[in-house]
């Protein structure tokens, strides 16, 4: 019989999370399995721009650090890790983790999924679900991976493998493909399907849930966050769970963190779609049954869609910046006249020049302060190019304001960087088939 309930633990919400967090959990959780969910629509594909400069790149830049620390209690503790740090290159990625294993003497075998690059198998005449336009004629196409499901991971897991690493999979999906390996679930089993991927859900973005992203002094105060601690499930055979983290780390799991977490980024709640079911989270039930510990229920599904989402990511030019600061009496009458002045000089040039001013109005366009006499205030002017050379003049004129602009001017800064544009669209589920490659290093070998 299964073992019930599953302990399922999270490693990170995404490429650039803490380490310490996840090496807290694998050490003290009991955990059964512990996912690392590390991609976003730019992460993979700027990670498949690094693999186009070196063949055996373009996997998450923090593998090596992660596997490190990690490897040693992945055996000690004997738990398994699920993954999306293959990013781009998961072969390359299984690569790198078993030379870790090699010079740490530890036995190890890691099962690659592959088949989420789809970029060879788009018509570029096929319609952006953000503009309908023909993603071709957006710009030269670097990267076009489709969101695989549970199913994908499943043969993964029957290998018994330790280390399972992907690409691009849906984020609840890899904490499904789990639950659906230990029960057995069935894939039209939408029902119990539902209620993992809202646990799923739950558990993808790490510390969110734990307060993470929550947090609001005096609102929403949130303990100790500078040791926040990530969250586990224990779910059961019917995928019912009890949400947790362990005593002695930062954060709050309550009603109001999970609630929150359960709507995050979710368009629909009654159709959240993912490639394995179409699931309503308006029937999800809550209970607070301890001290951080929340009971969650009640999810309800039906078919899975017969299309999967692809993020394609596209070549969309050169972004040009300079920065420079006023601080001091009238610092925002300063602060406005030396963007006026570089508006003046560049928006011929760039239409779509961009002026913010960084403590008054860049993130809301205005200011809500009535008063609006902050003490310091940055300039930010950004605009695309087509060339790096056109998008550092950009820079360059913010820079030329230290002797030819308003006085108190400090801090200049000018930078241009590549930047990739992302859209959406989908791909026939049956043009998107899968594999998985075994790789292993054991002690007979390194005696053979």
């Amino acid at each position: 019989m299964p073992k019930s309930p599953l302990r399922i633990g999270t490693g990170a919400a995404f490429s650039g999370d803490r380490i310490d967090a996840a090496i807290v959990l694998a050490e003290r959780g009991e955990l059964d399995f512990q996912v690392f969910e590390c991609l976003a629509e730019r992460t993979i594909a700027l990670a498949q721009l690094r693999k186009r400069k070196d063949a055996t790149k373009g996997y998450d830049p923090l593998l090596e650090r992660r596997m490190e620390q990690l490897l040693p209690l992945l055996k000690q503790r004997r738990f398994r890790v699920v993954t999306s740090m293959g990013a781009a290159n998961p072969p390359a990625a299984a690569d790198a983790i078993l030379a870790i294993a090699r010079r740490l003497e530890l036995p190890l075998k890691v099962a690659v999924i592959t088949g989420d690059d789809v970029l060879d198998r788009l018509d570029p005449a096929t319609p952006a679900l953000e503009t309908g336009r023909p993603i071709g004629s957006l710009g030269p196409l670097v990267s076009a991976n489709a969101y695989l499901g549970a199913n994908a991971l499943l043969p993964a897991l029957q290998s018994g493998a330790d280390i399972v690493i992907s690409g691009r999979v849906a984020d609840p999906s890899l904490f499904l493909a789990c639950l659906v390996h230990h029960y057995g679930w069935q894939l039209d089993d939408f029902e119990r399907l539902s209620r993992g991927t809202s646990i799923g859900h739950l558990l993808e973005c790490a510390g969110q849930l734990t307060g993470g992203y929550f947090a609001e002094p005096g609102y929403k105060d949130v303990p100790d966050m500078a040791h926040l601690g990530f969250p586990f499930a224990d779910v059961d055979a019917e995928g019912n769970a009890v949400l947790g983290k362990l005593e002695g780390t930062g954060g709050r799991i309550d009603l109001a963190t999970v609630k929150e977490q359960l709507l995050y980024e979710v368009t629909d709640p009654r159709a959240y779609v993912t490639p394995d079911v179409i699931a309503d989270f308006t029937t999800v039930q809550m209970r607070q049954s301890g001290p951080n510990r929340v009971e969650v229920s009640g999810a309800r599904g039906k078919s899975r869609p017969d299309k999967l989402k692809v993020s394609v990511g596209y070549l969309a030019g050169y972004v040009g910046e300079g920065e420079i600061g006023y601080a001091g009496a009238n610092a925002l009458a300063r602060a406005r006249l030396a963007g006026d002045i570089v508006r003046e000089r560049l928006s011929a040039e760039f239409p779509d020049l961009r002026i913010d001013l960084i403590g008054s109005t860049s993130l809301h366009g205005r200011s809500f302060d009535q008063a609006e006499r902050p003490y310091e205030v940055r300039l930010r002017v950004a605009g695309r190019a087509a060339t790096p050379e056109k998008a550092m003049t950009i820079g360059e004129e913010v820079e030329a304001l230290y002797t030819n602009g308003p006085g108190g001017g400090g801090g200049a800064r000018k930078y241009v960087h590549e930047q990739i544009g992302i859209v959406s669209t989908m791909i026939d589920r049956e043009r998107v088939p899968t594999g998985v490659t075994i790789k292993e290093w054991s002690r007979d070998a390194k005696a053979a």
